[in-house]
């Protein structure tokens, strides 16, 4: 049975945060959005045009939107400072060279961080997803993904997904998840069992094919046109890394959940695309097994991630998503209890952690698959 989200506020638009079932009408005028409306007027000529607040999302950016004669532009408050704008740019390039649908730029100043951007609309893959509708979906996103796989990585310069890279990511657990949020030692968690469960992840990363990796690929950066095509935002990380990792993270997603005899099916019948189209790549059962590490390794990641964002942004919208996010990290490691990395660490998570995570008011325990 499916389980998401249908309550909370929902991401759409280029990264745009969207209120399901609201509409927003806004008009900000504070002085830096006043310098982004102004710089708006001046390139695109209209000297009446105002900033409609459309919200933030998790990172620092804001995003309004214009309305024209000729449809309306979404304009982006992007201190550059924080935020990745000319990785946004030239990623945006790249897949737009590729055929990947995504925001045209219509407009950039970097030295500011103002960015102007074809509105999309609102419609999120997300809460289109249902028992009936995902089959068709999940075949389109994938699709993209075979794009992506398909790519010769030798020609994007685009950053690794190197060890460092890997590591530093799963590092978010220690030291927000257990660190920060529930009271534990991140010096002894280092030191447990995490350490061999973090090296065995990184590794097995590592050893899959290299591919470009949009690195949050999931039905909330996934957009619906109005002509039924699937569009990509929220790039702005890309890199060069595992084959396996996007596919985990649109099929084992933070903020919908499918039977895990689905998302393996899906999975296995991804991977039968990309040999059919002449990409070599693990044969099914060490395919699966990638594909299960290299979901351990993003889950622990985001629960550092969500971690974070509530203590050090103050940002509580993904409480609601930790108890997923948790389930798929106990249940993967269910299946890899003899291995000798994984396995001191699944005990290690059920006699340390999960006392600790009980205590929390957050937790509500997700339903098994």
């Amino acid at each position: 049975m499916i389980k998401h989200r249908g309550d909370t506020p929902q991401r759409g638009i280029a990264g745009v945060g969207q209120g399901v079932g609201r509409k927003w009408a806004t008009v900000v005028v504070d002085e830096r959005a006043v310098q982004l409306r102004d710089w708006y007027r001046g390139v695109s000529g209209d000297d009446r045009a105002e900033l409609v607040c459309v919200s933030g999302d998790a990172s620092f950016r804001r995003y309004f939107r214009v309305p024209g004669l000729d449809g309306s532009t979404i304009v982006v408050d992007s201190p550059p400072q924080k935020e990745k704008n000319a990785e946004f740019v030239a990623v945006t390039r790249l897949l737009q060279d590729l055929g990947v649908r995504v925001p045209a730029l219509r407009a950039v100043n970097l030295e500011d961080g103002f960015l102007a951007l074809e509105d999309l609309g609102d419609q999120l893959l997300l809460p289109l997803l249902d028992e009936r509708s995902a089959e068709g979906y999940y075949r389109q996103a994938c699709g993209l993904l075979e794009s992506l796989a398909l790519v010769d990585t030798a020609d994007i310069a685009l950053p690794a997904y190197d060890l460092a890279l890997l590591g530093s990511e799963m590092d978010l657990f220690c030291d927000w998840f257990c660190g920060g949020f529930l009271q534990l030692d991140p010096a002894e968690v280092h030191a447990g069992p995490y350490g061999d469960y973090r090296r065995a992840l990184c590794e097995r990363a590592l050893a899959q094919p290299r591919a470009l990796v949009h690195r949050d690929f999931h039905a909330r950066n996934i957009m619906v046109l109005d002509d039924g095509t699937l569009a990509l935002i929220d790039y702005q990380d890309a890199v060069l890394g595992p084959l396996s990792y996007d596919l985990v993270s649109l099929l084992r997603d933070c903020y919908v959940r499918w039977p895990d005899e689905q998302v393996r099916a899906w999975a296995l019948a991804h991977r039968q695309r990309l040999v059919e189209r002449g990409l070599a790549v693990a044969e099914p059962e060490a395919f699966l097994t990638d594909f299960d590490w290299m979901g351990l390794q993003r889950h622990t990641k985001v629960l550092g991630i969500f971690a974070r964002l509530l203590l050090r942004d103050g940002k509580d919208g993904y409480l609601g998503d930790l108890p997923r996010v948790l389930s798929y990290v106990r249940a993967t490691l269910g299946s890899y209890r003899d291995d000798a990395a994984l396995g001191p660490f699944a005990r290690w998570l059920e006699e340390i952690v999960m006392p600790r995570v009980l205590q929390q008011p957050w937790y509500t325990p997700e339903p098994e698959s």
